[in-house]
Protein backbone atom coordinates (compact mmCIF):
# COMPACT_ATOMS: atom_id res chain seq x y z
CA UNK A 1 0.00 0.00 0.00
CA UNK A 2 1.41 3.74 -0.83
CA UNK A 3 0.80 6.52 1.29
CA UNK A 4 0.53 9.79 -0.20
CA UNK A 5 2.46 12.66 1.24
CA UNK A 6 -0.40 15.30 1.11
CA UNK A 7 -3.62 14.71 3.80
CA UNK A 8 -5.72 16.61 6.42
CA UNK A 9 -6.78 14.87 9.69
CA UNK A 10 -8.44 16.58 12.49
CA UNK A 11 -9.83 15.60 16.10
CA UNK A 12 -11.47 17.13 19.34
CA UNK A 13 -11.28 15.57 22.58
CA UNK A 14 -12.69 16.94 26.24
CA UNK A 15 -11.80 14.95 29.43
CA UNK A 16 -12.27 16.95 33.08
CA UNK A 17 -12.61 19.98 32.47
CA UNK A 18 -10.18 20.17 28.78
CA UNK A 19 -10.87 20.63 25.54
CA UNK A 20 -8.40 20.08 23.00
CA UNK A 21 -8.44 20.63 18.96
CA UNK A 22 -6.03 19.26 16.98
CA UNK A 23 -5.54 20.20 13.11
CA UNK A 24 -3.26 18.24 11.50
CA UNK A 25 -2.01 19.03 7.77
CA UNK A 26 1.05 17.75 5.60
CA UNK A 27 2.31 18.72 2.03
CA UNK A 28 5.04 17.42 -0.07
CA UNK A 29 8.73 17.55 1.06
CA UNK A 30 11.90 16.10 0.77
CA UNK A 31 12.39 15.21 4.34
CA UNK A 32 10.40 15.49 7.51
CA UNK A 33 9.92 18.91 8.63
CA UNK A 34 7.27 19.62 11.74
CA UNK A 35 5.67 22.86 12.45
CA UNK A 36 4.13 23.41 15.59
CA UNK A 37 1.79 26.07 16.53
CA UNK A 38 0.05 25.87 19.97
CA UNK A 39 -0.89 27.83 23.50
CA UNK A 40 1.56 30.21 25.51
CA UNK A 41 2.98 28.12 27.66
CA UNK A 42 2.64 25.15 26.09
CA UNK A 43 6.39 24.87 23.71
CA UNK A 44 7.51 22.10 26.14
CA UNK A 45 4.55 20.08 23.93
CA UNK A 46 7.16 20.14 20.84
CA UNK A 47 9.21 17.27 21.23
CA UNK A 48 6.10 14.91 22.49
CA UNK A 49 4.55 16.02 19.19
CA UNK A 50 7.21 15.71 17.17
CA UNK A 51 7.91 11.78 18.50
CA UNK A 52 4.28 10.94 18.06
CA UNK A 53 4.61 12.21 14.37
CA UNK A 54 7.40 10.51 13.29
CA UNK A 55 6.11 7.76 14.69
CA UNK A 56 3.27 7.82 11.89
CA UNK A 57 5.21 10.08 9.10
CA UNK A 58 8.13 9.56 7.35
CA UNK A 59 8.73 12.86 4.90
CA UNK A 60 6.83 15.48 4.31
CA UNK A 61 6.29 19.03 5.51
CA UNK A 62 3.34 18.76 8.29
CA UNK A 63 1.46 21.29 10.03
CA UNK A 64 0.15 20.54 13.29
CA UNK A 65 -2.53 23.34 14.89
CA UNK A 66 -2.83 22.48 18.45
CA UNK A 67 -5.69 24.43 20.49
CA UNK A 68 -5.92 24.06 24.57
CA UNK A 69 -9.00 25.14 26.20
CA UNK A 70 -9.54 24.54 29.91
CA UNK A 71 -12.32 25.38 32.14
CA UNK A 72 -10.20 26.59 35.18
CA UNK A 73 -10.71 26.01 38.80
CA UNK A 74 -10.77 29.70 41.38
CA UNK A 75 -7.66 27.89 43.50
CA UNK A 76 -5.49 27.68 40.23
CA UNK A 77 -5.27 31.26 39.61
CA UNK A 78 -3.09 34.21 41.44
CA UNK A 79 -2.84 37.92 41.53
CA UNK A 80 0.44 39.77 40.50
CA UNK A 81 0.07 42.43 43.75
CA UNK A 82 3.45 43.96 42.49
CA UNK A 83 2.52 44.09 38.69
CA UNK A 84 -0.98 45.48 39.43
CA UNK A 85 0.74 47.91 41.56
CA UNK A 86 2.86 48.80 39.12
CA UNK A 87 0.19 49.37 36.68
CA UNK A 88 -2.12 51.48 39.42
CA UNK A 89 0.56 53.91 40.12
CA UNK A 90 1.39 54.47 36.33
CA UNK A 91 -2.51 54.68 35.52
CA UNK A 92 -2.84 57.50 38.22
CA UNK A 93 0.25 59.57 37.46
CA UNK A 94 -1.16 59.98 33.71
CA UNK A 95 -4.60 60.81 35.63
CA UNK A 96 -3.27 63.54 37.68
CA UNK A 97 -1.03 64.43 34.43
CA UNK A 98 -4.31 64.71 31.91
CA UNK A 99 -6.87 66.27 34.73
CA UNK A 100 -9.48 63.40 34.67
CA UNK A 101 -11.61 62.93 37.98
CA UNK A 102 -12.44 59.72 37.71
CA UNK A 103 -9.64 56.74 39.05
CA UNK A 104 -9.27 53.59 37.21
CA UNK A 105 -11.47 51.06 38.14
CA UNK A 106 -10.06 47.82 39.54
CA UNK A 107 -11.81 45.41 37.28
CA UNK A 108 -9.94 47.28 34.59
CA UNK A 109 -6.46 46.82 35.80
CA UNK A 110 -7.75 43.15 36.89
CA UNK A 111 -7.62 42.46 32.64
CA UNK A 112 -4.59 43.85 31.88
CA UNK A 113 -1.66 41.27 30.88
CA UNK A 114 -0.02 39.59 33.49
CA UNK A 115 -1.92 40.69 36.77
CA UNK A 116 -3.72 37.49 37.12
CA UNK A 117 -1.84 34.26 36.10
CA UNK A 118 -2.55 30.71 36.54
CA UNK A 119 -0.14 29.02 39.21
CA UNK A 120 1.34 25.88 37.09
CA UNK A 121 4.54 26.59 35.22
CA UNK A 122 4.89 25.64 32.00
CA UNK A 123 6.06 22.39 32.02
CA UNK A 124 3.43 21.50 34.72
CA UNK A 125 0.77 22.60 32.49
CA UNK A 126 2.54 20.03 29.79
CA UNK A 127 2.82 17.35 31.95
CA UNK A 128 -1.19 17.63 33.35
CA UNK A 129 -2.86 18.28 30.05
CA UNK A 130 -0.39 15.60 27.85
CA UNK A 131 -2.42 12.25 27.78
CA UNK A 132 -5.46 14.30 26.50
CA UNK A 133 -3.47 16.36 23.96
CA UNK A 134 -1.57 12.66 22.42
CA UNK A 135 -5.35 10.96 22.43
CA UNK A 136 -6.42 13.97 20.14
CA UNK A 137 -2.88 13.69 18.56
CA UNK A 138 -3.31 10.00 17.11
CA UNK A 139 -6.66 10.39 16.27
CA UNK A 140 -6.13 13.38 14.08
CA UNK A 141 -3.26 11.23 12.93
CA UNK A 142 -5.68 8.35 12.14
CA UNK A 143 -7.89 10.70 9.90
CA UNK A 144 -4.66 12.28 8.54
CA UNK A 145 -3.73 8.49 7.31
CA UNK A 146 -7.24 7.33 6.31
CA UNK A 147 -6.76 10.03 3.49
CA UNK A 148 -3.49 9.75 2.57
CA UNK A 149 -3.65 5.90 2.45
CA UNK A 150 -7.01 6.57 -0.15
CA UNK A 151 -4.97 9.54 -2.42
CA UNK A 152 -2.39 6.08 -1.90
CA UNK A 153 -4.16 3.58 -3.91
CA UNK A 154 -5.41 5.86 -6.57
CA UNK A 155 -1.88 6.68 -7.26
CA UNK A 156 -0.37 3.24 -7.11
CA UNK A 157 -3.22 2.41 -10.31
CA UNK A 158 -2.38 5.69 -12.25
CA UNK A 159 1.50 4.14 -11.88
CA UNK A 160 0.68 0.41 -12.31
CA UNK A 161 -0.85 1.33 -15.90
CA UNK A 162 2.04 3.64 -16.22
CA UNK A 163 4.51 0.75 -15.59
CA UNK A 164 2.15 -1.00 -18.62
CA UNK A 165 2.56 1.64 -21.25
CA UNK A 166 6.20 1.84 -20.38
CA UNK A 167 6.40 -2.34 -21.00
CA UNK A 168 4.79 -2.29 -23.86
CA UNK A 169 6.78 0.55 -25.63
CA UNK A 170 9.82 -1.08 -24.33
CA UNK A 171 9.12 -4.28 -25.63
CA UNK A 172 8.17 -2.78 -29.55
CA UNK A 173 11.77 -1.02 -28.76
CA UNK A 174 13.29 -4.68 -28.17
CA UNK A 175 11.62 -6.25 -31.32
CA UNK A 176 12.66 -2.76 -33.29
CA UNK A 177 16.43 -3.12 -31.98
CA UNK A 178 17.67 -6.02 -34.02
CA UNK A 179 16.51 -4.79 -37.75
CA UNK A 180 18.06 -1.73 -37.22
CA UNK A 181 21.80 -3.13 -37.94
CA UNK A 182 19.91 -5.03 -41.08
CA UNK A 183 18.26 -1.99 -42.63
CA UNK A 184 21.66 0.20 -42.39
CA UNK A 185 23.34 -2.90 -44.30
CA UNK A 186 20.96 -2.82 -47.17
CA UNK A 187 20.74 1.43 -47.19
CA UNK A 188 24.51 1.16 -47.13
CA UNK A 189 25.10 -1.78 -50.09
CA UNK A 190 22.63 0.20 -52.37
CA UNK A 191 24.26 3.50 -51.38
CA UNK A 192 27.91 2.03 -51.90
CA UNK A 193 26.49 -0.39 -54.93
CA UNK A 194 25.47 2.79 -56.82
CA UNK A 195 28.69 4.92 -56.46
CA UNK A 196 30.78 1.94 -57.02
CA UNK A 197 28.90 1.81 -60.15
CA UNK A 198 29.54 5.15 -61.11
CA UNK A 199 32.85 5.25 -60.64
CA UNK A 200 33.96 2.14 -62.14
CA UNK A 201 35.67 1.29 -58.96
CA UNK A 202 35.98 -2.44 -56.90
CA UNK A 203 35.14 -2.81 -52.76
CA UNK A 204 36.06 -6.14 -50.90
CA UNK A 205 33.20 -7.57 -49.29
CA UNK A 206 35.16 -7.65 -46.04
CA UNK A 207 35.23 -3.26 -45.87
CA UNK A 208 31.86 -3.15 -45.89
CA UNK A 209 31.24 -5.92 -43.32
CA UNK A 210 33.31 -4.40 -41.92
CA UNK A 211 31.59 -0.90 -41.41
CA UNK A 212 28.33 -2.72 -40.44
CA UNK A 213 30.11 -4.08 -37.50
CA UNK A 214 30.95 -0.72 -36.50
CA UNK A 215 27.74 0.59 -36.93
CA UNK A 216 25.92 -1.98 -34.85
CA UNK A 217 28.25 -1.67 -32.20
CA UNK A 218 27.62 1.89 -31.71
CA UNK A 219 24.09 1.54 -32.32
CA UNK A 220 23.71 -1.75 -29.28
CA UNK A 221 20.89 -0.67 -26.89
CA UNK A 222 20.26 -4.62 -25.62
CA UNK A 223 21.82 -3.53 -22.51
CA UNK A 224 19.76 -0.30 -22.11
CA UNK A 225 16.86 -2.89 -22.92
CA UNK A 226 17.79 -5.30 -19.94
CA UNK A 227 18.41 -2.16 -17.58
CA UNK A 228 15.17 -0.56 -18.46
CA UNK A 229 13.16 -3.50 -18.34
CA UNK A 230 14.60 -4.49 -14.66
CA UNK A 231 14.03 -1.07 -13.34
CA UNK A 232 10.00 -1.51 -14.19
CA UNK A 233 10.33 -4.46 -12.82
CA UNK A 234 11.40 -2.55 -9.71
CA UNK A 235 8.48 -0.43 -9.48
CA UNK A 236 5.91 -2.84 -10.10
CA UNK A 237 7.57 -4.20 -7.44
CA UNK A 238 7.57 -1.38 -5.18
CA UNK A 239 3.61 -1.15 -5.43
CA UNK A 240 3.31 -4.08 -3.43
CA UNK A 241 5.20 -3.45 -0.92
CA UNK A 242 3.40 -3.16 2.35
CA UNK A 243 3.34 0.42 3.89
CA UNK A 244 4.97 -0.86 7.13
CA UNK A 245 8.41 -1.33 4.83
CA UNK A 246 10.78 0.52 7.06
CA UNK A 247 11.60 2.95 4.26
CA UNK A 248 9.07 3.30 2.20
CA UNK A 249 8.55 3.47 -1.38
CA UNK A 250 8.95 7.12 -2.05
CA UNK A 251 12.84 7.91 -2.74
CA UNK A 252 13.12 4.52 -4.30
CA UNK A 253 10.67 5.38 -6.91
CA UNK A 254 12.13 8.70 -7.38
CA UNK A 255 15.58 6.82 -7.98
CA UNK A 256 14.10 4.78 -10.34
CA UNK A 257 12.42 7.65 -12.19
CA UNK A 258 16.02 9.00 -12.75
CA UNK A 259 17.83 5.61 -14.14
CA UNK A 260 14.45 5.50 -16.25
CA UNK A 261 15.84 9.02 -17.79
CA UNK A 262 19.08 7.76 -18.12
CA UNK A 263 18.25 4.69 -19.83
CA UNK A 264 15.86 6.06 -22.27
CA UNK A 265 18.25 8.85 -23.04
CA UNK A 266 20.74 6.48 -24.22
CA UNK A 267 18.48 4.53 -26.21
CA UNK A 268 17.45 7.46 -27.79
CA UNK A 269 20.74 8.69 -28.70
CA UNK A 270 22.58 5.19 -29.72
CA UNK A 271 19.85 3.82 -31.72
CA UNK A 272 19.95 5.89 -34.74
CA UNK A 273 16.44 4.62 -35.91
CA UNK A 274 13.16 6.97 -36.25
CA UNK A 275 11.04 3.91 -34.97
CA UNK A 276 13.16 3.82 -31.70
CA UNK A 277 13.32 7.58 -31.11
CA UNK A 278 9.46 7.74 -31.05
CA UNK A 279 9.04 4.82 -28.42
CA UNK A 280 11.56 6.82 -26.43
CA UNK A 281 9.39 9.89 -26.87
CA UNK A 282 6.39 8.06 -25.65
CA UNK A 283 8.83 6.46 -22.95
CA UNK A 284 9.82 9.89 -21.58
CA UNK A 285 6.65 11.16 -21.53
CA UNK A 286 5.29 8.23 -19.57
CA UNK A 287 8.31 8.38 -16.99
CA UNK A 288 7.71 12.21 -16.43
CA UNK A 289 4.17 11.45 -15.04
CA UNK A 290 5.51 9.10 -13.15
CA UNK A 291 8.27 10.97 -11.60
CA UNK A 292 5.64 13.87 -10.86
CA UNK A 293 3.40 10.96 -9.22
CA UNK A 294 6.35 9.46 -7.02
CA UNK A 295 7.00 13.06 -5.89
CA UNK A 296 3.77 13.25 -4.11
CA UNK A 297 4.65 9.65 -2.49
CA UNK A 298 6.14 8.91 1.33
Amino acid sequence: MLLSMTGFGQAVRQQDGLTVAVEIRSLNHRYLKLQLRCPEGYGGLEPLVESVVRQRIRRGSVYVDLRIERRGQPEQYRIDVQVLEAYRQQLESIRKAWNVAESVPLQFLLGLPGVVYEELSGEDLVSRDWPVIQTALQEALDRLDRMRAEEGRAMAHQLQTHAQQLRQNLEQIAQRAPMVAEQYRSRLQERVGKLLEEYQISLQAGDLLREVALFAERSDISEEIVRLRSHIDQLEACLQKPESHPEGVGRTLDFLTQEMFREANTIGAKANDAEIVNHVLALKGTIERVRELVQNLQ
